[in-house]
């Protein structure tokens, strides 16, 4: 096993995956060899799947960018410009990959996410938290403000919301991120992976055609001027009825009987 491999696990049930974070010592940071491992399984998953849950082993979700490694590099000959360059733009690549992703990711929060963890948790399309989960961009507090992270978060919740985690650097419990719209459902901790692999298991049933083009189309249209978010949804609608699940689909509905989904 490769050691992108061995930073995370891949499992399948059925046709949802779950991508679990397993370096638990080292929080769960987002070191650019994490990145790279995220990134490869998220590129690994096939179109059997049709929902992805993003898990995380110990007390930590993620603690956002390995400080340690960036702290190495400030002894690099350029003092760790090219570096930092890089990472960044390694996140940013991971970030949208996950939006990108055809199928929804869930992000299953066990425990603290902080700045860069906590910019995965809004990256992803669905977010169900634990009550033990703590949510935070403390980056002002080290002199680095989280604008990496502000770009995921200020498109999760309110702009106001955002920037006072932002220039606070208070954590915030997993009730007042939901009431910001940062995570959906909050449960016990011991229901934390049962309950995320249900709402997984609910979407996977789905037509998986339906749920691809609908999570493209949403991304596609969310930014747009009115008429162009209404072009681009009328274009999707009209894509989607001619595929042959939507035949299925209202055929099953017009009957009374439930769809078998080709997926197609």
């Amino acid at each position: 096993m490769g050691e992108n491999q061995m930073m995370l696990r891949v499992e399948t049930e059925g046709a949802v995956a779950t991508i679990t974070l397993a370096r638990p010592k080292a929080r769960n940071a987002l070191s650019t060899a994490m990145m790279a491992a995220l990134l490869e399984a998220l590129g690994g998953i096939g179109e059997d799947i049709r929902c992805i849950v993003l898990a995380a082993e110990g007390p930590v979700f993620c603690a956002g960018h390995d400080l340690r490694e960036i702290t190495a590099h400030r002894a690099d000959a350029d003092e760790g410009a090219g570096f930092f360059a890089a990472a960044m733009e390694q996140c940013a690549t991971l970030m949208q990959a996950i939006v990108n992703q055809p199928q929804p990711v869930i992000a299953a929060v066990q425990g603290m996410a902080t700045a860069a963890g906590c910019q995965l948790v809004a990256s992803c399309d669905l977010a169900i938290a634990s009550t033990a989960a703590r949510f935070c961009t403390p980056g002002v507090e080290i002199g680095l403000f989280c604008s990496t992270p502000a770009v995921a978060l200020s498109r999760a919740v309110p702009r106001k919301a955002a920037m006072e985690m932002l220039l606070t650097a208070e954590p915030i419990g997993a009730e007042a991120a939901r009431g910001l719209g940062l995570v959906n459902r909050v449960v016990a901790p011991e229901r934390l992976a049962e309950d995320a692999a249900s709402l997984a298991a609910s979407i996977a049933a789905r037509s998986g055609l339906a749920v691809r083009m609908g999570k493209r189309s949403f991304n596609a249209q969310i930014g747009l001027p009115l008429p162009a978010a209404y072009a681009t949804a009328a274009a999707t609608m009209t894509e989607n009825l001619l595929a042959e699940d939507a035949a299925i689909g209202i055929g099953a509905f017009m009957e009374k009987r439930a769809p078998i989904w080709r997926h197609r």
